[in-house]
C-alpha cells in the first residue's frame, strides 16, 4: 500500500510542486519525514486498564508498539504526580508511515461523523500539520465490540516543507481532504 502513495508522490506531486514553487533542485521538494500518533489517557492515573486499552488500540492502528509517556511535572489540581503514566505515542517512519497516511486519508477520515474536511490552518509555521481525532473507532482495524472506552488522538504529520503554504500544497497533492476556505467549522 505504501507504494501507491510513493508512486503518487513521484508522478503527480513532484512535477506540480516543482512547477508551482520553482524549485531548482529535486531535493527541495517537500516530503514526509515522520508521523507521530499520540493518545492521552488521563484516566490511567485511576486504573491501569485504561492505559492498556489505549496501548492495544494504538498498536492495532499503527502496527507498531507504542511507548508509554509519563508526566514530567506534578500538578495538584489534576491530581497528577511526576512520573505517572498518562499516555502513549508512536513515531512512524518509512513504509509504515506511508501505509498509515494512506489508511488515514482513504479509510479513516471518510468514516468520521459529520466530516467537513480538515482544517487548512492547523499548520505550525514550519510546515508540520497536526490534527485531532475524537475517537479511535474510525479506523477499520478497531473492533467496536472490544473497545471499553472511546478515546481521541492527535496525529502530527512532519514534512520537510519550510513554509505552511508549501506544506498545504504538498499534503493536498497527496490527497489530504482540506476544507475549502468558505466552509464553516472549527
Amino acid at each position: 500500500m505504501a507504494e501507491i502513495l510513493k508512486k503518487k508522490y513521484l508522478e503527480e506531486v513532484v512535477p506540480v510542486m516543482q512547477q508551482r514553487f520553482g524549485y531548482a533542485n529535486v531535493m527541495q521538494i517537500p516530503r514526509l519525514t515522520k508521523v507521530v500518533v499520540n493518545m492521552g489517557v488521563g484516566d490511567a492515573k485511576e486504573d491501569a486498564k485504561f492505559l492498556e486499552g489505549a496501548l492495544n488500540d494504538l498498536q492495532t492502528i499503527t502496527g507498531q508498539r507504542p511507548s508509554i509517556r509519563k508526566a514530567k511535572k506534578s500538578v495538584a489540581s489534576f491530581k497528577l504526580r511526576a512520573g505517572q503514566s498518562i499516555g502513549c505515542m508512536v513515531t512512524l517512519r518509512g513504509n509504515r508511515m506511508y501505509d498509515f497516511v494512506e489508511r488515514l486519508i482513504h479509510a479513516a477520515l471518510p468514516r468520521t461523523r459529520d466530516f467537513q474536511g480538515l482544517n487548512p490552518n492547523a499548520f505550525d509555521g514550519r510546515g508540520n500539520y497536526t490534527m485531532g481525532l475524537r475517537e479511535q473507532l474510525i479506523f477499520p482495524e478497531i473492533n467496536a465490540d472490544r473497545v471499553a472506552r472511546s478515546r481521541g488522538m492527535d496525529i502530527t504529520v512532519v514534512t520537510t516543507a519550510t513554509t505552511d503554504e508549501e506544506a498545504r500544497a504538498f499534503l493536498a497533492g497527496l490527497g489530504f481532504p482540506f476544507r475549502q476556505s468558505g466552509a464553516s467549522g472549527r
